[in-house]
């Protein structure tokens, strides 16, 4: 094929890509706004269009759009989905508050009903349950998967959540599998309506591997081994450590899930309590709820302000962790 050919050829499929998005554009007033246009003609927010508008990078996103989005999952999704033993989740509250967090377990534990719908379970954690609050305010979430170990490649999942009682989802789903131990028993479920779904390009993912058993375990006295999932009960609990790649794990995280031993949980591995018991940070545990401030009027002389700068550290003094190392003298220091 000649240069000239192969220009031909990539100009045709843009012309006949721009026919398809206009095809299917939904219908805007002629004098809508450019992010009314945008949004209704192309995937993404008003910010990344405005961006694309701004760096010249309009012509790239739109051949990603076409190319790559999709607004449900295809059969190799799915498949993709089905073997993933962990993603990483975002969320964010009414505000725009944004949390991230990291979920695991054995494949299938993020389960796929239909080419839009899918769901995981949500277990017994640290009782602050950010994401599930989140999703209460604001069902807007987003999944990222990553295959480190066999094709290196990743995919994102946007979508809309909503909280479901265990019940109701064996009502509606009745060959959900049952593990029997508490710890490991799903409390709730989160329900996501797939929005988009595209790639994350394999440029950058490293290649992993999974630890061998006895790398992990080492000489434990006593350390069980099975296969990921667990035992003959077909349990959501699992783990992604320890295993390798026939499927042969060390169950010792599995053991612990729903454990409440600060040690196994991973201690104070950040050193945040430390921080707190020496006085670097102000515990929240047990604090007062404060009176409502009257933002309209405050101290209006320098003595006044000097009383309430008082009151204020007198208060923190007497909350001060006891056995503290040094006196509290202050946040700025």
């Amino acid at each position: 094929m000649s240069v000239d050919d192969v220009e031909h050829e990539r100009a045709t499929t843009e012309t006949t890509a721009r026919a398809a998005r206009a095809a299917t554009a939904w219908t805007v007033p002629a004098d809508a706004p450019t992010a009314d246009m945008d949004r209704t003609r192309r995937p993404g927010s008003d910010g990344e269009h405005r961006l694309q508008r701004r760096l010249g990078t309009g012509d790239r996103a739109d051949r990603f759009y076409d190319e790559q989005v999709l607004d449900r999952l295809n059969a190799r999704m799915r498949e993709f989905v089905g073997r993933q033993e962990m993603f990483f989740l975002a969320t964010a509250d009414r505000h725009g508050e944004c949390d991230s967090t990291f979920r695991a377990g054995p494949p299938g534990f993020l389960r796929v009903f239909d080419d839009q719908t899918l769901a995981y379970p949500e277990y017994r954690g640290n009782g602050v349950l950010a994401s599930l609050g989140n999703i209460e305010e604001n069902p807007h979430l987003g999944i990222l998967m990553i295959d480190f170990l066999r094709d290196r490649i990743g995919l994102h999942i946007n979508g809309r959540a909503r909280v479901v009682e265990d019940a109701e989802m064996r009502a509606t789903h009745p060959g959900l599998p049952v593990d029997p131990v508490p710890g490991r028993r799903a409390v709730v479920w989160v329900e996501v309506t797939v929005e988009e779904a595209y790639i994350h390009c394999a440029k950058h993912i490293p290649h992993l591997q999974k630890a061998p058993a006895q790398r992990r375990v080492g000489a434990r006295a006593g350390a069980r081994v099975g296969a990921v999932g667990g035992g003959t009960d077909g349990g959501l609990g699992g783990s992604l450590d320890g295993g390798s790649l026939d499927g042969g794990v060390a169950d010792r995280d599995r053991d612990d899930w729903g454990t409440d031993d600060f040690k196994r949980k991973g201690g104070d591995f950040f050193g945040s309590a430390a921080d707190v018991r020496e006085g670097r940070r102000m515990p929240v545990v047990g604090r007062e709820p404060e009176p409502e401030a009257d933002h309209g009027s405050g101290p209006a002389r320098p003595e006044e302000w000097q009383q309430e700068a008082e009151r204020v550290l007198a208060r923190a003094r007497e909350r001060a962790p006891e056995g503290a190392g040094q006196q509290f003298s202050g946040w700025f220091r």
